[in-house]
C-alpha cells in the first residue's frame, strides 16, 4: 500500500470514529455503495449461488430424465427396438414433468396469495373431491364403473368439476365487500373434511376385493395416467403455468399484502381471484393424473424458497419446477428400477414431505 492510498484509509477511519459521512471516493464510501445493492439478488455471491443451482438441477434432471428412458433396456441404442421402448417410456416422462410443474407452480404461487408457507392448494379440497368421486363410483357402480372411469371424457368431467368447485367457492367467498383469504381457507379445509367423512362411510361398506381395487385408484401413482389424458392436460398444464409465470412481478406485489398491493395500484381481488383460477386448473390437472399428492407441493416449495433465496417469483418458478421434477422423477427412477416397487414412489413422497412439514412447524416456519 502506497502512503497515499494509507492516508485516505486513515481519513476515512477517522470519519467514521468521528460520526462523520465518509468522503466522496472514498474506501469506507465505495463499501457503503457496494452493501447498499438491491434486486432480487443484490451480490454477486447470491447471483452465482443462484446460478449454480439451476445448473446443478439441470443437470441432474436431464441424468434422470435419460435413465427413465435407457435404463435397462435389453437393445443396443442404434436398434430401431430401442427407441420403441423408449417411445413407450416417455409416456410416464411426460406425466412426471407435467405433474412437477402444476405442483410446484400451483403451490408457490398458492402461498403467495395466502402469504402463509405452510399450507398447500390441497387445503381446498381437491384431493377430497378426487377420493369422493372415486368412491361413489366404486360405491353406487361397482367395480365395472371404477375399471371404466378412466378415459378422455370422465378425465375432462372430472377437470370440470374440481375447476367449477374451486371458482364457485372463490368467486362466493371473495367478492363481497368484506371478503377474506382466510375465511376461504376455513372454508375449504370444512368442504375437504365433508367430503373426506363421506368418502371414508362410503368406503366401509365395500367389500374387500372392491375396497382393494379402490385403493390402488387413490394412491398417487404415475401407473395411474393414461396417454389420452396428454391432448386435454398438456396445454391447460402449459397456459397455466405461462399465466402464472408471466404474472410473476404482481405476485411480488401480492406478497405485500392486500393494503399495500392497493396503495400500488393494483386491484388485490381481480390479481387474487386470477391466480386462484390459474391454481385451480393445475391442481385439478395433477390429481386427476395421477391420484393426491398432498406433500409433494410443500416439499418443493420449501426447498425452492431455501436455495434461490430471493423473492422474485421469476426465479423462483424455475427453481420449483426443476426441483419438483427432481424429487418425483428420482424417486420414480430409484423405487422402479432400484428397488422395484414403483407403486411406493407416493408414500417415500409422502413421509418425507411430512416429515419436512414437521420439521418446519417445529423451528416455527424454518427449515
Amino acid at each position: 500500500m502506497t502512503n497515499t492510498d494509507a492516508e485516505a484509509a486513515g481519513r476515512a477511519a477517522a470519519d467514521v470514529r468521528d460520526g462523520e459521512p465518509p468522503r466522496r471516493g472514498s474506501a469506507a464510501a465505495q463499501g457503503a455503495s457496494a452493501q447498499r445493492a438491491s434486486g432480487p439478488l443484490p451480490t454477486a455471491r447470491s447471483v452465482r449461488r443462484y446460478w449454480t443451482m439451476i445448473i446443478v438441477l439441470a443437470l441432474a434432471s436431464a441424468g434422470i430424465a435419460g435413465g427413465i428412458l435407457a435404463w435397462d433396456n435389453p437393445m443396443p441404442i442404434n436398434d430401431p427396438g430401442f427407441w420403441l421402448i423408449a417411445k413407450l417410456r416417455l409416456t410416464n416422462l411426460v406425466v412426471i414433468v407435467m405433474v412437477a410443474l402444476c405442483q410446484s407452480f400451483a403451490t408457490v404461487a398458492f402461498q403467495t396469495v395466502t402469504n402463509n408457507r405452510i399450507i398447500t392448494p390441497s387445503i381446498m379440497g381437491f384431493e377430497s373431491l378426487y377420493v369422493a368421486i372415486q368412491t361413489s363410483a366404486m360405491y353406487f357402480f361397482g367395480v365395472t364403473a371404477i375399471v371404466e372411469l378412466k378415459g378422455l371424457v370422465p378425465f375432462v368431467v372430472q377437470l370440470a368439476l374440481m375447476v367449477g368447485l374451486s371458482l364457485a367457492l372463490y368467486g362466493w367467498l371473495l367478492s363481497g365487500r368484506h371478503s377474506s383469504v382466510a375465511l376461504m381457507l376455513l372454508i375449504g379445509v370444512v368442504i375437504g373434511g365433508g367430503l373426506g367423512s363421506v368418502a371414508t362411510f362410503m368406503q366401509r361398506t365395500l367389500t374387500p376385493s372392491e375396497f382393494d381395487i379402490l385403493s390402488a385408484r387413490l394412491f398417487g401413482s404415475i401407473s395411474n395416467s393414461d396417454s389420452s389424458y396428454l391432448p386435454v392436460s398438456i396445454p391447460l398444464c402449459v397456459l397455466a403455468c405461462l399465466g402464472l409465470y408471466l404474472s410473476s412481478s404482481r405476485l411480488n406485489v401480492l406478497a405485500l399484502g392486500r393494503d399495500m398491493t392497493s396503495n400500488l395500484g393494483l386491484n388485490f381481488k381481480g390479481e387474487l381471484l386470477k391466480v386462484l383460477f390459474f391454481v385451480s386448473i393445475l391442481m385439478a390437472v395433477s390429481v386427476s393424473m395421477i391420484g393426491p399428492m398432498v406433500f409433494l407441493g410443500f416439499l418443493v416449495a420449501m426447498l425452492a424458497y431455501q436455495f434461490a433465496d430471493t423473492y422474485d417469483h421469476k426465479r423462483l418458478f424455475p427453481m420449483a419446477a426443476l426441483i419438483g421434477f427432481v424429487v418425483l422423477g428420482g424417486a420414480y427412477f430409484v423405487m422402479k428400477n432400484i428397488f422395484y416397487a414403483e407403486g411406493v414412489v407416493s408414500v417415500i413422497i409422502e413421509i418425507v414431505g411430512g416429515g419436512a412439514f414437521l420439521l418446519v412447524i417445529l423451528r416455527k416456519g424454518r427449515l
